[in-house]
């Protein structure tokens, strides 16, 4: 409208956890006195499934939307009102408004071309004989609750493979992988704990490999079966020196594995959509081409390790999702100013601005000279 000079949302953070109070203002800034009915608040919070399916000949867009919160107040006059309409005066205006978070566990937000969880907080000017300004402010929840320290996570995962490798005089020599994860549960910026014992008794060269792998799975509710897509991406990988035949050699992660910033492990809290992580440990055979491997399920936690009674606690920052996985490899459109953009990341630098990316927790490395002394060390490769 020509008389609103102003109209803005502005919440007191920008990134809220399940359970907290999420609080902020309206601000008006007005140049004349007009009629107002009511300034209504909306929260809200979903998930949105769509993507297109070939059905007879006939490309269609299938689509599904969970919903998790959705509540409404009113700020400024009425929903329904009554008798003669409030005028409000021009000047500078701050409506406050304020909305309880559910205690329930809350999928955090995130940005998928076939799939997103969004949150926000919706504005709507109520004015008699006029089109009601509208305006939306997107907000990241940081969720679900995932505990690093949570007893199921600190137990040691184990693995063992071996494989008998013929060489051409029929010869038989045994190829062993021992591998031990400290915790299965990670946040990112954490190293993972990982011990690997390779024993190569046969007569080829040998290489210890690891990769940790995102999968992510996206549903829709249609008919009986329903739609579903997967996905998965390389988040890390390492690829270790030769081990020469009849040698013994040990590997020690250390600070080489370090997560990336990337959404949290989500299972059996949005129908529409998972997430889990699982990191590989093989063997890989040179000649005989031959692999031995092992599997192991990695949570990334929203909570860090902690170390009981230690004066030095893990710091925690948020920063946007790393690029070649889900949740970073796709900005919604409409949180672009600049040229028509499809998503994906391909544009030059500095040719968009972007509105609204969410953020993930990260634990911020407490020792930097330890970061830098070890580069040395065997370091992963990001894809």
């Amino acid at each position: 409208m020509d008389y609103i000079n102003e109209f803005d949302i502005r919440l007191a953070k920008e990134m809220y956890y399940a359970g907290e109070t999420l609080s902020g203002h309206v601000v008006l800034n007005t140049i004349e006195n007009f009629k107002l009915k009511a300034i209504k608040v909306q929260l809200r919070g979903k998930a949105h499934a769509e993507w297109k399916v070939v059905v007879n000949g006939e490309r269609r867009t299938v689509k599904d939307d969970h919903v998790f919160i959705d509540e409404r107040i009113s700020i400024w006059g009425k929903e329904k009102a009554e008798g003669t309409v409030p005028i409000l005066t021009r000047g500078q205006h701050a409506f406050s408004f304020k909305f309880q978070l559910p205690e329930s566990s809350l999928p955090c937000s995130f940005e998928a071309k076939p799939c997103t969880i969004r949150y926000y907080v919706k504005v709507t000017i109520d004015i008699p004989y006029a089109s009601p300004p509208q305006g939306m402010k997107y907000f990241t929840i940081i969720g679900p609750h995932i505990d690093c320290m949570d007893e199921q996570y600190l137990k040691p995962l184990v693995g063992q493979d071996s494989r008998a490798v013929c060489c051409l005089c029929c010869r038989r020599g045994v190829v062993q992988l021992k591998s031990s994860l400290e915790r299965s549960a990670y946040c990112c910026g954490e190293s993972i704990r990982l011990k690997a014992d390779i024993d190569n008794q046969s007569e080829e060269n040998v290489r210890l490999k690891l990769k940790l792998t995102q999968f992510a799975e996206f549903f829709i509710e249609r008919g009986v079966l329903g739609l579903n897509k997967e996905t998965n991406h390389t988040v890390l990988e390492y690829r270790g020196d030769i081990i020469a035949p009849h040698t013994r050699s040990r590997f020690d992660s250390s600070n080489s594995l370090v997560v990336p910033v990337m959404p949290p492990t989500l299972l059996g809290i949005c129908r529409l959509l998972q997430i889990y992580y699982v990191l590989k440990v093989w063997i890989e055979m040179e000649k005989s081409g031959d692999d031995l491997h092992m599997n192991f399920p990695i949570t990334i936690a929203t909570c860090p390790f902690r170390i009981p009674n230690s004066k030095q606690q893990p710091i925690i920052e948020y920063e946007v999702c790393c690029d070649h996985v889900e949740g970073g490899m796709y900005i919604g459109p409409e949180f672009q100013l600049g040229q028509v953009y499809d998503g994906t990341f391909n544009m030059e630098e500095g040719e968009n601005v972007v509105l609204y990316r969410p953020v993930y927790v990260r634990v911020k490395s407490f020792n930097r000279k330890e970061e830098n002394n070890s580069d040395s060390s065997p370091k992963a490769s990001k894809r």
